[in-house]
């Protein structure tokens, strides 16, 4: 059996692994979500895993023979592109299945372009997936189980390691209690949070062939016990590794010193604004704006780096946002960030609150750096400039300086340095590359939209990624 599985890639992000200069290799470094496809695949069965961003996908299998099944998975950017691989692997007679995200949340839209769809996690489902198709009885929708087996070995060398940041990612939990409206995490997955068996994580992670690694949890210290257990177990081991958590845990001094001691490097924090209104309007209570400095160097301490993830757009945003959040970043000391546009994704609640205001259809613009609605306290040529001036401000040659001179006087961090210079560096060659400017609407009026937009190059595709399962 012949099975092809495709993460589809658009616009900037297509092929970019093929270029030299900025290749977008500090950003590709899961996969996992293929990977475990791959893995619960029949023993027997030839895999081809592509990744766009690296190569293209290809005609036949490698024995020059068709393929026998399609699987897909993509994030609400990517829905154009995976229709379109559809429609060409339909139109030879090859069964195509989609997933992930866009699928999930809707899926009957993806049901007009794929044979069939998996709702939720893979596992479970997958497996069946592949029963039907060899026994040519391949149903519409099926609907993963998140406490399915989980393959204990993946396939990680369908991956070309030399283009990844690396290929080792793993997972301990499955989503987050949190119930942030804007958030499609808590609606792909029911609203419920699962665990894996700390021994079958540890196990895993003692395999892995580099001493770095990342974990994708949405919330991976959201069972307290749960975190103290797994970071025991991994603190035997010497690896490194980041992932996401609350920044409520920066309050928890025990621990931040377990994350420590197990070896983590780094965590991505989403703070998401400096408004308690907002944070309020959002369902996002467990954020403390007059806590996040504290929060931050709590982190610093423990000789973590921080990441923190931004939005702007909010109803409560005005035009002085942008400049009063990079004042804000700055004053607390984040050592990166991930600035999104604020973006209703289908299937979340901000998209039914938001849809009356919605102009932009175009799924391949909901990658969180397109401005797709009409803010209520600004233009949406005011939104998408003022986002573009505000990565382009943090990420300047001259801050970036300023972060570096604040790590190299923190002895915590040191040993973990090149980790935060290396994604600094890498935000700036995207900025470069993916011709990022705007301007500041606080003090300066919008030039005209349409010769504003060529020249950045915005049209033509994504510049953020978002986590993908």
């Amino acid at each position: 059996m012949n099975i092809l599985l495709i993460a589809p890639a658009t616009g900037h992000w297509r092929r970019i692994g093929r270029r030299r200069t900025f290749n977008g290799k500090t950003f590709r470094f899961s996969m996992l979500s293929l990977l475990s496809v791959a893995g619960l695949s029949p023993r027997d069965a030839n895999i081809t895993l592509v990744d766009e961003q690296v190569e293209d996908v290809p005609e036949t299998a490698a024995d020059g023979t068709r393929f026998d099944l399609v699987g897909i998975t993509a994030m609400t950017a990517l829905a154009p592109r995976a229709y379109a691989l559809c429609a060409r692997f339909r139109a030879e007679g090859v069964p195509v299945v989609m997933g992930g995200y866009h699928a999930t949340l809707n899926t009957e839209e993806a049901l007009e372009h794929a044979d069939a769809v998996v709702v939720g996690p893979a596992y479970g489902a997958w497996e069946r997936v592949c029963e039907d198709v060899q026994s040519g009885c391949l149903e519409r929708v099926y609907r993963g189980d998140p406490r399915g087996p989980v393959p204990r070995r993946l396939p990680r060398h369908l991956l070309a390691d030399e283009r990844y940041a690396t290929v080792n990612a793993t997972f301990a939990t499955f989503g987050c209690r949190n119930r942030c409206a804007f958030c499609s995490i808590g609606p792909f997955h029911g609203g419920k949070r699962h665990i894996r068996p700390v021994a079958d994580v540890v196990d895993e992670v003692a395999a892995f062939s580099s001493d770095f690694f990342i974990f994708v949890d949405d919330n991976l210290t959201q069972e307290r016990a749960y975190a103290m257990a797994l970071f025991e177990g991994l603190a035997t081991l010497g690896k490194k590794w980041v992932t996401q958590a609350s920044l409520e845990i920066a309050e928890d001094p025990e621990l931040l010193a377990a994350m420590r001691d197990a070896g983590c490097a780094g965590v991505f924090v989403g703070i998401e604004s400096f408004s308690d209104r907002v944070l309020k309007e959002q369902v996002k209570s467990c954020n403390v704006p007059d806590h996040y400095r504290e929060a931050v160097a709590a982190f610093h301490r423990h000789g973590m780096f921080v990441e923190a993830g931004v939005i702007v757009g909010f109803d409560a945003d005005g035009v002085e946002v942008f400049q009063d959040t990079l004042r804000g970043l700055e004053r607390i000391g984040v050592d990166a960030i991930q600035l999104a546009i604020l973006t209703p994704l289908p299937g979340t609640g901000l998209y039914e609150s938001l849809k009356r205001r919605i102009f932009d259809h175009d799924w391949e613009h909901y990658d969180f750096r397109h401005a797709v609605f009409e803010p209520k306290r600004m233009r949406r040529q005011e939104l998408q400039a003022g986002a573009d001036w505000m990565i382009r401000r943090f990420y300047s040659p001259w801050r970036i300086f300023k972060r570096l001179t604040r790590w190299l006087v923190t002895p915590a961090c040191w040993k973990h340095l090149p980790y935060a210079l290396t994604l600094n560096l890498a935000y700036l060659g995207r900025v470069k590359r993916f011709g990022i400017r705007g301007w500041n609407p606080a003090v300066q009026r919008a030039p005209r939209l349409q010769p504003y937009r060529k020249r950045t190059g915005l049209a033509e595709g994504s510049t953020t990624e978002r986590t993908a399962a």
